[in-house]
């Protein structure tokens, strides 16, 4: 399968030492051997950066062998090029830990040289982790946005984002965007064509945040995007439409939020399907109820609404009345029916209310325009 780049990560250029032709100074001896070795890191450096290249490289010979240990004789692994003048590690070093060389070179004269040396990476005063999601192997709805989350506020934003990288089977237009201090979200421009496979990677780990922190670990994570379903939900039809592709799949009688009253609206925005559940409990004691237990319940808004059974409301449904606390209510069938088919990522579109759901209750990416979006990348265009 061809991948396509669609966000460019840039790192900093690593440098290549190689032997320069013309007399050194100093006066050579005949039986000095010609062959040089240079070490990177540097042999003896005491605060290396675990992530970053680590290689070894001869001039005026071939590498025979070469091991690099840690502490505690564990074998880095590592590959001799097919020139044999340069080795590269094949796995990340670690913190705070010495590492030492071994091996030799022959040189063009014929004379051996010893591979020899060691270098101890540096002790981070602390380190900043993160998450990625959707998970490995997750199929995700058409408005599931990719995100990044910190466990504290990252301050070198720019910095952060040349460092994240998301892959598409297909070409798909997207930005990253800071929604908070700790959390970055890639978004595509419109919903993601069903079927794409997506490889989203975060080159955090050695990451030098600054003030000694730095990245605990690289992030990875492979998904696909299944197939097109959007509810849309207009609050003055007193229906949900499941659309597959633009066309209806299944429409459900709904009972809404009341419309006059603002704390008790369905908000309109384009959220998306969060969470599922064959049942939840739910408590809002300002309008007197508490564990009032319903079934087939498909969050989608932190902001605590939800598309549910609510047969206790079957007449104000049958009737086309508005009468919820800002759940979408459906018949028991017809939300089991609809249960089945959602998946997490799933856009739900609302409109028709009196209230429109300000931009801050997960997940919002949705009601953000394009545009404003965009300027939400710590990358200046």
């Amino acid at each position: 399968m061809s991948w396509l780049k669609v966000a460019t990560v840039l790192t900093g250029a690593v440098l290549v030492l190689t032997g320069c032709g013309g007399a050194e100074s100093g006066t050579a001896t005949a039986g000095d051997p010609v062959a040089k070795i240079d070490y990177l890191p540097k042999d003896g450096a005491k605060d290396a950066n675990p992530a970053t290249p680590v290689r070894l490289t001869v001039s005026n010979g071939t590498l025979d062998e070469v091991t690099l240990r840690n502490a505690d004789g564990k074998l880095i692994k590592g590959n001799i090029g097919v020139d044999k003048r340069t080795w590269n590690a094949g796995e990340p070093l670690g913190f705070d830990r010495t590492y030492t060389w071994a091996g030799k070179a022959t040189g063009t004269d014929g004379k051996a040289v010893e591979v020899k040396g060691s270098f101890t990476t540096l002790k981070p005063a602390r380190t900043l982790r993160a998450t990625i999601n959707p998970i490995d192997n997750a199929v995700v709805g058409v408005g599931m946005p990719i995100k990044v989350q910190f466990d504290q506020d990252v301050p070198n934003r720019e910095a952060v984002e040349r460092k994240l990288e998301v892959n598409t089977s297909v070409n798909v237009p997207g930005s990253w965007a800071w929604v908070n201090g700790r959390e970055v979200h890639w978004r595509p421009q419109k919903y993601w064509p069903e079927n794409t496979k997506v490889k989203a990677i975060a080159h955090l780990y050695g990451m030098d945040y600054g003030d000694g922190t730095f990245g605990a670990a690289d992030l990875e994570t492979e998904f696909t995007i299944g197939r097109n379903q959007v509810v849309v939900a207009n609050t003055a039809s007193h229906k949900i439409d499941i659309m597959r592709n633009g066309q209806v799949f299944a429409s459900y009688k709904a009972s809404y939020g009341q419309d006059a009253n603002p704390d008790l609206n369905t908000p309109n925005g384009t959220y998306i399907v969060m969470q599922k559940f064959d049942q939840w409990s739910f408590d809002n004691p300002q309008y007197g109820y508490t564990n009032v237990l319903k079934t087939w319940a498909v969050r989608f808004s932190n902001h605590g609404e939800f598309i549910h059974e609510n047969n206790d409301n079957a007449g104000n449904i049958n009737a086309g009345v508005n009468s919820s606390h800002g759940c979408i209510n459906l018949l028991g069938a017809d939300a089991k029916a609809y249960y089945d088919t959602a998946i997490v990522g799933d856009p739900v579109e609302v409109t028709g209310a009196s209230f429109t759901m300000p931009a801050k209750y997960d997940t919002f990416d949705w009601q953000i325009p394009w545009e404003q979006w965009q300027t939400m990348s710590a990358i200046k265009k």
